[in-house]
């Protein structure tokens, strides 16, 4: 019984995890699109799906961001219920300081055109806040959660020779 008890803490510990993604704000913005800061007028750099965005001053990193991919959800608006439970990738296409056309609010995190924003959020709504999180970063934490597989495996190995050691006892 102590043994599945103790399981039973290791586990909660492993999958307790705290967002690894950042906080910010979310605008949106539709066309004219053309010519972006970060490939002029390349039609190609748009995603199937149209779910693209434009940096804000705080993920700009002098064009760095450019291409970058976010994984991206509504955690809440001014209104209740403006958020749709709902994650979206996205890549930047632009800088939200140069928009051909003017977002909904400026000086956000992110600009989402609108088809991106309406995936997570009322498209009637101006602004949301968003939890966010670049797709590199999440692929080098992959590998925790890798080793919180292998460490479920052998806890449960361990707990599993245990009782088989008890009955031949």
């Amino acid at each position: 019984m102590h043994q599945s008890l103790v399981f039973l803490c290791l586990l909660a510990a492993i999958f307790f995890h705290h967002s690894r993604g950042d906080v910010g704000t979310a605008a949106r913005y539709g066309p004219p699109f053309l010519p972006t800061a970060c490939n002029g007028n390349d039609q190609s750099q748009f995603p199937s799906g149209n779910l693209f965005a434009a940096a804000g001053e705080g993920i700009w990193d002098n064009g760095a961001s450019c291409g970058r991919q976010y994984k991206l959800r509504c955690i809440s608006a001014a209104v209740s219920g403006t958020c749709i439970n709902n994650t979206i990738q996205i890549k930047i296409v632009d800088r939200a300081q140069s928009l051909v056309s003017t977002p909904s609010l400026k000086g956000t995190t992110i600009v989402l055109s609108n088809t991106a924003f309406a995936a997570i959020a009322n498209p009637s709504a101006t602004v949301v806040n968003v939890e966010y999180i670049q797709l590199e970063e999440m692929i080098k934490s992959m590998g925790l959660v890798v080793y919180r597989r292998q460490l479920i495996m052998i806890v449960s190995r361990i707990i599993q020779q245990s009782e088989k050691m008890k009955e031949q006892v």
